[in-house]
């Protein structure tokens, strides 16, 4: 390998938004990140799921209609 060409590896400290302070090796000595996984939502537990466009009644009401015809049709066979 040539020398001088890879960054040196040492300790690194990475910081959340939250507060809460991480340590590991890397090629840079500190990090600051928004968010990890000690509060972002998904990992929390505190996630909402929120259907702003109504998708979900909109499929069930055709997914409604179309099992209400194939009852029909097989009522009427």
């Amino acid at each position: 390998m040539k020398k001088g060409v890879h960054p040196d590896y040492v300790e690194c400290e990475i910081a959340c938004a939250c507060g809460s302070k991480v340590v590991t090796r890397g090629v840079q000595s500190h990090v600051h990140v928004d968010i990890c996984s000690a509060c972002h939502p998904f990992y929390t537990g505190k996630q909402k799921l929120v259907d702003t466009a109504g998708r979900i009644e909109k499929f069930n009401l055709r997914f409604a209609k179309t099992e209400a015809k194939k009852q029909t049709a097989k009522a009427g066979s």
